[in-house]
């Protein structure tokens, strides 16, 4: 079966209206860039599913500002040495396994404070958790993909190769550190990385176009997505991904 595009379209939004499996669907369209579909273009539909095992979880939502943090419960105890996970996403650990909220801000909270105050750090885990409530996104995802961007260092400097990207989380053109505004700036910086600005894409919107977090990491990254071997940098930077699969696994290694 075949389905034409239509205006505000993304792999993510067809697969939940026509009750399809989003992995499937992707999988079934291998030569489209799924940040790149265009109205009119026809795209392939795999079979619905009959039964099995269970569905991948749902794209995060809009979230709750008063409801549970996405993630914050559960997860595994975390440790263990560096992992080269490689290829597709598949190859990369399940969401199932991550390590725990609480174990994860304990580690990485501990290497902030090479950069930070403990108002800043305080500041950043209000952020980090007022953010997933609002958008659904795992609290986890935020705190790493942080970590990875900046190492939570709430002045990074900026970065420009031919794209802005300041702040915790390295946004497309978003906010920087204001020292006037500590706690402000900072809730801002994670609200940009995390749900994306004006120039640019956020994690979820990238989990939206890709379907899984690792192919949505490679493109926060760089823009573009070879599904078949997320460690190619595609202009980016080459163990993106595999360095936050560690993190999120609660992995530790030097340098990290």
């Amino acid at each position: 079966m075949s389905y034409t595009i239509r205006s505000g379209d993304t792999f993510s939004a067809i697969a939940q209206r026509l009750g399809l499996d989003l992995p499937a669907l992707l999988a079934a369209n291998p030569g489209i860039q799924p940040e790149k579909l265009q109205v009119g273009q026809v795209i392939h539909l795999p079979p619905k599913k009959t039964g099995g095992s269970a569905p991948p979880p749902p794209p995060p939502t809009g979230g709750n500002p008063n409801g549970p943090i996405p993630g914050s419960t559960g997860g595994t105890p975390g440790g263990g040495a560096y992992v080269s996970y490689s290829g597709p996403a598949s190859n990369f650990p399940p969401q199932s396994q991550w390590a725990s909220y609480a174990s994860l801000w304990t580690a990485n909270s501990r290497l902030m404070k090479f950069h930070d105050s403990d108002p800043e750090i305080a500041h950043i885990k209000s952020a980090i958790e007022t953010v997933s409530r609002a958008s659904g996104v795992d609290v986890r995802v935020i705190l790493c993909i942080i970590v990875q961007e900046s190492g939570g260092n709430v002045r990074v400097p900026t970065t420009n190769n031919g794209v802005r990207n300041p702040g915790l989380m390295q946004s497309h053109n978003g906010a920087e550190f204001n020292a006037a505004d500590p706690a402000g700036s900072i809730l801002q910086m994670v609200r940009d990385g995390t749900t994306g600005t004006r120039d640019g894409d956020g994690l979820k919107q990238c989990f939206e176009k890709q379907g899984n977090w690792y192919a949505a990491f490679r493109m926060y990254n760089s823009g573009r997505v070879n599904s078949g071997d997320l460690n190619d940098p595609v202009g980016a930077t080459g163990g993106y991904v595999r360095d936050a699969a560690n993190r999120l696994m609660g992995h530790v290694w030097a340098g990290m």
